[in-house]
Parts: C-alpha cells; sequence; structure tokens
C-alpha cells in the first residue's frame, strides 16, 4: 500500500458540497424548487425523496400511459437502476456499451429497441456527460420515451443544454457525495407540461409522508455536516471501507448491496430548506472542481496506456471524481491493491457489470455484455476533492505508473 503522512485524516472518493451549520437554520430566500429550476432553465422541478424514487415516479407515470413493458438500460451503471425497473413490474433490458465508453452500443441499441420499449435510460456516468443524439434517434423511431439518468450531472450540459433536460424526462440524484446534498433526495423534470403534471400527481399517490423516515433522514444529514471533513472521513468512510475489504466484500466496499426495498416518501419542509441554503454556493464549487479537474486531467494524460474519461467536446460535465481506464484488468487491480485503502479516494465506482451481481440474478438472467464488463473491469475512480493533496495526486500517478509498468510484459503478451 502507498503509504502517506498519517495526520488522521481521509480524502472521500467523490467530491461533495459540504453543508454549513446555518444552512440548518436560516430562511431560504427561494424554494429549493425555485432554485434548481432556475439553475436548471426549466419551467419546474419536483423533488422526491431519491434518484431512484425519482425513477419510480417517472417510470409508473409512463407505465400507466402505455401498454409497453420493457426498459432499456446499460450494462454498467447503477444496480439501483434495475432494482427500479422491477419495483414498477416493468422488465430491464441490457445494453453493451460502446467500447472503452460508458454510453450505449448504438448498434445494439437499435437491435433492442422494439415495439414493446417504454423507455431507453442513457447515463451521464459519474458526471461524465453522455451520447444523447444516437439513443433519442434510435428511440423515437420506435415511440420509446428517453430518460436521462444524470444521477451524478446536476450543472453538466450536453451540446449547450443542462444535462438531464433533453430526454422526455431526466432525474438527478441529491445523496450524499453527489455535490448538493440532502443525505437522501432526488429531483426529476420533464419537456412537456402535461407529463410534468402527471408526475405530479404520480407522486402525490404513491409517497406518503413517513415522519420516522424523515426524523431519520435529518439525522443522518446533520451527521453528513459533523463528519463530511478530512479529519472525520477516516471513521464515517475509511474505517468501514477497510473492514469491507478485509473480508473480500468489494460490493459492501463501494456500496453497491442494494435491497429490492425501496423507500418512496415526500422530503419534508425543512430538508427542502437546508439544500436550498446549500445551492447558492454550488456553481462555484462545480467551476473550482471543473478547473482542478483540468489540471489533474493533464498529468493523467501524460501517463501513457492510461485512458481518461471526458466528455464530447460539446459538453461539460461536472467532476466529483476522475475516471481512468487502464490497459488491463492486472493493471487495475495493481494500482487499487496499493491506492484503494491509502486514504487517498481512489476507489471502484460500480463492482461488476450489471448480470454480474448476484442480488440481479433473478431480475436479469444471463446476457453477454463483453464490452460493460471489460470496463468495470479495467477502470477506477480518482477523487477531484479539494481535499487531496497535490503531493497526494502525485503519489496516486507514480503509482498507477509502477502498476503500468510492472504489469507491461503480460499487456503486451495479451496484445499480441
Amino acid at each position: 500500500m502507498v503509504t502517506r503522512p498519517d495526520n488522521g485524516h481521509e480524502v472521500s472518493p467523490t467530491a461533495g458540497l459540504p453543508l454549513r451549520w446555518r444552512d440548518f437554520f436560516s430562511a431560504a430566500t427561494e424554494s429549493l424548487e425555485d432554485g434548481l429550476a432556475a439553475l436548471l432553465d426549466v419551467p419546474a422541478v419536483q423533488i422526491e425523496c431519491s434518484g431512484t424514487a425519482a425513477l419510480i415516479v417517472i417510470l409508473t407515470t409512463l407505465k400507466r400511459a402505455s401498454t409497453r413493458r420493457s426498459v432499456i438500460i446499460p450494462a454498467y451503471t447503477c444496480p439501483l437502476v434495475v432494482l427500479a425497473i422491477a419495483h414498477c413490474d416493468l422488465t430491464p433490458v441490457l445494453c453493451d456499451l460502446s467500447k472503452d465508453s460508458f454510453d450505449l452500443c448504438p448498434r445494439t441499441l437499435a437491435r433492442l429497441v422494439d415495439d414493446d420499449t417504454l423507455a431507453v435510460i442513457p447515463t451521464h456516468l459519474g458526471g461524465r456527460v453522455g451520447d444523447l443524439s444516437t439513443v433519442i434517434d434510435i428511440a423515437r423511431q420506435k415511440g420509446a420515451s428517453v430518460i436521462e439518468d444524470a444521477a451524478q450531472a446536476l450543472g453538466a450540459t450536453w451540446q449547450g443544454q443542462p444535462a438531464g433536460t433533453v430526454g422526455d424526462a431526466g432525474f438527478f440524484s441529491l445523496a450524499v457525495g453527489k455535490g448538493l446534498t440532502l443525505y437522501e433526495g432526488g429531483v426529476l423534470i420533464a419537456r412537456d407540461a402535461g407529463l410534468r403534471q402527471a408526475l405530479k400527481e404520480t407522486s402525490a399517490r404513491i409517497a406518503p409522508y413517513r415522519l420516522f423516515r424523515e426524523v431519520q433522514r435529518l439525522v443522518q444529514l446533520a451527521g453528513y455536516w459533523a463528519l463530511y471533513r478530512p479529519a472525520a472521513l477516516r471513521l464515517s468512510y475509511g474505517l468501514p471501507l477497510r473492514r469491507a475489504l478485509r473480508k473480500g466484500d468489494l460490493i459492501g466496499a463501494v456500496g453497491d448491496d442494494f435491497d429490492a426495498d425501496i423507500p418512496v416518501h415526500r422530503v419534508g419542509t425543512w430538508r427542502r430548506s437546508i439544500g436550498a441554503n446549500a445551492l447558492p454556493r454550488l456553481p462555484a464549487s462545480l467551476f473550482m472542481l471543473a478547473d482542478q479537474a483540468a489540471t489533474r486531467i493533464e498529468r493523467l494524460r501524460m501517463i501513457q496506456g492510461l485512458t481518461v474519461i471526458d466528455d464530447p467536446a460539446d459538453s461539460r460535465g461536472t467532476w466529483p471524481f476522475l475516471m481512468v481506464l487502464m490497459p488491463t484488468a492486472r493493471a487495475r487491480d495493481a494500482a487499487l491493491a496499493r491506492l484503494w485503502t491509502a486514504g487517498m479516494g481512489v476507489s471502484r465506482l460500480f463492482i461488476h457489470a450489471l448480470p454480474d451481481y448476484p442480488y440481479l440474478a433473478a431480475q436479469l438472467g444471463a446476457v453477454d455484455v463483453p464490452n460493460a464488463r471489460d470496463f468495470a473491469a479495467r477502470m477506477l475512480t480518482i477523487s477531484n476533492s479539494p481535499w487531496l493533496e497535490a503531493s497526494d495526486f502525485d503519489r496516486i500517478c507514480s503509482t498507477l505508473e509502477a502498476a503500468l509498468d510492472l504489469t507491461a510484459p503480460a499487456a503486451t503478451a495479451t496484445a499480441g
């Protein structure tokens, strides 16, 4: 493992927006809904208790107006997307990725979309902006809706338009580590006024107010305020991570251990107010993270054999972390063996391609998605937190270079 000065500090794997104590007790100048609508340049947004709940509201609404029952998703994305689709009694259909990309493979997508396709869900993965033009063209040819999964892309743009607002509907996550947070929360939007009204009606019907759950989230949000800082993250993040890795529980280490019991309830007034108070600080934070990412990416691109996942030339993502592809799974694992527990925010996003999660077997069965499996096997993430010092980032880069050197003969043999 790479050693670093043991000052008790830990860097989070993703750059979230810290809360201030005044966020909890100051009167907000405008509602969270109005602030987000202005940020996204849309007529209105809708707040739900999580990004997953927002997707459930969207799918439930679309399902009521259609006899179609299948939903196409990338084969590498958050497992909660599969559970949300199953929650709505719909059928998830996996589409493989393009090579060395998180985008849906156009050729595979064109083959999968048919008259039973209710929706296609492209993902802006980890704040990186995905391809929408091809997806929208293919989906529209068959009358399917497009739902943008912009969970970590609040504030990103695609061809000058806010990510999440280009398809028929979109959703964002306000969970811990995803920029603005309510500890758990979600935002959904729709382009069509009729669909927006239907989404409100669906939410009113299926998302009751639950006092216990709201109190629980407020306590957790207070814990986030107290513990989301370098001096406390070793306790709240580092110790559970190391415990899971010692047990060989990779899924638990990254928090991919979900179950089918998805909470769906209203978000209370106080949590909305906390989010509204923090929201004005988000644009400056996103700008700072983008500027920092540009410098760090320049250094990473000097490492021969490593690929940095970036945005299309006409788009601008958010940068909670950097995603890099190593040339082989062996090189990626060699780097992680030294960096994952070093306290510098190096991690993995999702452990597997979706068919390889045991708890999703009943929903997915056996599916051949070689590009998604390859992406999962070679990708690691590097925190873009401002708490990651330049000296630590240099250590990360040196370790990546050493892992590539160590595994170069195997990589050459494989290529040959």
